[in-house]
Formats: structure tokens, sequence, C-alpha cells
């Protein structure tokens, strides 16, 4: 039972309280944030029981190694809110709250346990066969971090994104993106996307013919569901990226592996039997191999030959940093075959999560109501306040941040390969943010990668970017944009002792 009131603070009283509302040293938010929490959260889960008194603000203070300022505002808002109540003279008190939660029948929940459905009879068991990538979720504990779609927080703008979150806060700006917004998606946005984005991959659009996803992940489902039928097959680059094949594999899609090679692949004869084409020509995933322009137009020769669609999903197509950027497919596409899949997000950081589509007005229509169905519409407000970003012209410079960021440290990693893993083949990437290697003939990558994590070493298998097996386990995927610079060469020199 807690104790009302107490003089002196004992060791078994101090104790009780320090359970109750651990150390408050985290930097994600205030003291004052993390001690509302911490009460708010001991009253709902009970520990905290309606008229508890609590120790006065100093002895709180004292205990929890915080001031007494912070612990008097957190009580008085709490106060404010219904939480506490405040007595002169006595000190502070939980409220009495109003069980909302009904009586619970044991007996009955008994039986009812006893008839639970069995739901694995009733879900679709289409992905139990799909490959995933396993990303460590702690992968920030790492001392050197191999992996890809991950960023350096330090390389957040978060200046410049606050500036922008605060402008479009303003009451003028709040009439713009506060209401229920299901038709459309904020003008603002789709025009920086017009004037500013789209150009540097030579793409003209109308704004009819865009759409805003959550992501480019949510583009491709939607794109999938509209679009692609049971049986029918996908022209797929073989490795590739995995997500895209098991959406169309959800589907019952039928995949065609397309070999590729230091061009992309060859566009043969095989290509005409299928129905749509996916492919990623900018920068090849997980390759990083660039789609010469003579196979381009060879590709777009052949899909309006055999009535076909290309679907071209521009991945990392912001972060050429040697040479200049060839033109989307969807630039070149006089046919209007290319239905153009974008992220502005993964620049800045991939939970943003801003895809969009370019396609024609008509599928435009479709995709847009499918979205509807699944979401509405991705957060309105992040929609304004990237649409502030791009048009203050940070956009622009933070693509030019990271293109010399993630130049230096692909500099750093090629070097760091050849000089302790010189039997270990790959091409010096001229954007993007990965290495693809091919590891030397004995070396089984899965058990490299098993062995690389008891030194503090991640890296990505490239197992899972196949269609078959890559059974010997050959090939390896660097991502060098979330680990430091000074410590690229002296993670691949400790991957090299286990080579």
């Amino acid at each position: 039972m807690v104790k009302t009131k107490k003089s002196k603070l004992d060791i078994p009283y101090r104790i009780f309280w320090q359970q109750l509302l651990p150390d408050l040293r985290h930097e994600s938010s205030t003291l004052q944030s993390q001690l509302r929490a911490a009460i708010i959260g001991a009253i709902f889960n009970g520990s905290l029981r309606p008229f508890v008194q609590l120790p006065s603000s100093r002895s709180l203070a004292t205990i929890l190694r915080v001031s007494r300022n912070t612990v008097l505002l957190t009580l008085e808002q709490l106060v404010l809110d219904g939480y506490l109540i405040a007595k002169p003279r006595s000190g502070y008190f939980v409220a009495a709250r109003e069980n909302t939660t009904p009586g619970l029948d044991l007996q009955s929940a008994k039986n009812v346990s006893q008839h639970a459905l069995d739901w694995s009879g009733r879900v679709l068991n289409r992905l139990s066969t799909s490959k995933w990538l396993y990303k460590a979720p702690d992968w920030q504990q790492y001392r050197y971090p191999f992996v890809y779609g991950q960023f350096d927080p330090k390389a957040f703008p978060v200046a410049e994104w606050r500036e922008c979150n605060r402008l479009s806060l303003s009451t003028g700006h709040i009439r713009k993106w506060a209401s229920d917004a299901v038709e459309q998606d904020d003008d603002m946005l789709v025009e920086q996307l017009i004037r500013r984005v789209l150009p540097q991959r030579g793409i003209a659009a109308k704004p009819e013919q865009i759409l805003l996803t959550v992501g480019a992940q949510q583009a491709l489902f939607l794109v999938a569901e509209a679009l692609v039928s049971p049986s029918m097959s996908i022209g797929f680059e073989d490795p590739g990226y995995m997500d895209a094949r098991n959406i169309f594999l959800y589907k019952q899609a039928r995949i065609v592996p397309l070999d590729i090679n230091d061009q992309w692949m060859k566009v043969e004869m095989r290509l005409a039997d299928c129905h749509y084409l996916y492919c990623t020509p900018s920068h090849q995933c997980p390759s990083g191999v660039t789609m010469s322009t003579d196979r381009r137009h060879q590709l777009l020769e052949m899909a309006t030959l055999y009535d076909q669609v290309i679907i071209e999903d521009d991945y990392d197509a912001e972060t050429q940093y040697q040479g200049l950027p060839l033109p989307a497919l969807k630039a070149m596409d006089r046919n209007n075959r290319v239905i153009y899949i974008g992220s502005i997000s993964k620049v800045i950081s991939p939970a943003l999560r801003i895809g969009y589509i370019v396609a024609d007005e008509k599928l435009i229509d479709v995709l847009r109501y499918l979205r509807r169905l699944m979401i509405r519409h991705p957060a309105t407000n992040n929609q304004r306040t990237l649409a502030l970003y791009i048009a203050q012209g940070h956009y622009d410079k933070l693509i030019i941040r990271t293109q010399q960021a993630l130049s230096t440290k692909a500099q750093c990693l090629s070097k760091a390969l050849k000089k302790h893993l010189s039997g270990v083949e790959f091409q010096n990437p001229n954007g993007g943010s990965v290495v693809w290697a091919r590891l030397p003939e004995g070396v089984d990558g899965r058990q490299l990668a098993v062995a690389a994590l008891a030194k503090s070493v991640l890296i990505e298998l490239g197992d899972p970017f196949f269609y078959h097996d890559d059974q010997d386990g050959h090939y390896i995927r660097f991502g060098f944009s979330s680990i430091e610079l000074d410590r690229i060469e002296t993670g691949i020199s400790i991957l090299a002792s286990f080579v």
C-alpha cells in the first residue's frame, strides 16, 4: 500500500517511486513530457490508484534527480488536465476516474476460448514463399552498419525542416491542408513536383497525371492492384527489388526473370510474351547498373511493338555523383507506355513516406480511387511542409550535400574493398548508396554475415534479391549511406579477416 505521508525519504519509499517513475534521462523528449507520460501510465495501469497521495514536489524532485520546477510544472498541468487533484496544504492526489471497463465474466471468457477461431485457415497464404531482406531493427547499435535504406541522423536538415513545418502551421497554410482531401493532393506540392523535381528527370507532366502516395512502396501496390491479374506475366530484373517482386507474386502474376549485365539486360524475344515490365533503369536494384541509352530505346520500341506497359521505378535517381544522369524512361516515352514511380523522401528521410506516380490521367483516376479505399490520402500536413521545403530551395541544396557525402563514401568504400578484399568483384558506383559485390569462390556470404555480427559489422545478403536462390551465398550488398566515413575502412578490414 502506498503511504500518503512521509517525513523523510527512507530507502523503500525512494525505491518504490524510482521504480514507478524510472530515470528521466532520454534525449528523445523533455523531462516534463517524460514525467507526465510516466505518471499517466502509472495511473492507467493501476499502479497509482485513485486518491493516492504523491510525494511532495521537493521529495519527487530529489527522488528523480530533476529540478523542482520541472516537477511543479508537470504536476500543475496534470491537475489542469484532470489526472491529479491539488489540495491546499496537503499536496497532490490521484483524481478519481470513472471505470469504463465493463465487468468480465471469467467463465464466459473461458468458454469462448475453447471455441476460438483458427485464423490460419482464413488468411490468404500468398506470401508464404516470398523472400524478404532482413533489416536489423537495432542497426544503429552496430559500429559498422553497411546497410541500405537508412540515413545518418546527423545529416537530417533539422533547422530547415523545422522552419518549413512552422510555416505550414500558419493560418493560411492550415486552411489548405487541415480538411479531408480525398479527391486531391496538396496543390503546392504537385506544383513543386511539376516545376522543380520532374524537370530534373526530363519529365513534363500536368497535375491530373500525378498522384501522391505513401512512399514508392504504396505506388507499386496501387499499380499492381489496378493492372495485374492472376497469370499475367511480368518481366522482372534478376537480381531485382524483392518487395516489388513480392507485390506481383501476391497478385499471382507469373514472374519472368531477366538476367542483368553491365548494360542492364538484353532486350530479347522472350520479353515479347510479357504483359508488363518492371525495371529500375537509373540505378538498378541491387547492382547499381545504369541502363544504357541504346537499351532504353530498344525497350521502348519493344513495348510499342508488342503492346506492353513499362513500370519504371526511378530508384536512387537523385544521387548521381559521377557524370550526368540519363533522362528517365518516362521522358523518352512518346507513346504513353511508361508508368513512372518516384520517391521524394529517400534523400530527406525514409520515414517521411512521400512518393508519387506519373501516368496517364485515366489510370491516375483509378489509382486515386484505390488509394481512397486504402488510406484516403497521405498526411496533408507533411505534403505542405515538403512543398514549402522544396519551394524555399532547401531540397536542391540537400541533394547537392547528399551527392557530395555519398561520393566521398563511395570512393572510400571502393578503395577499402580493393585494399582489403582484393578477390571481391564489384563496380565503382556512379550514384546511389550501395556496392553490389560478388565474393571469391569458396566464401559463403551467409557464414560471413554471421561471423561479422560478432565484430559489430552488419552486411546485407544478396540472396533475397534473386528470383531463384543464390545457393552459394556469393553476393552481398554494401550500403554506405548510414555508416560514418571514418569507420568504412576499419569495417572492411574486420570483414576481410573472415575471408
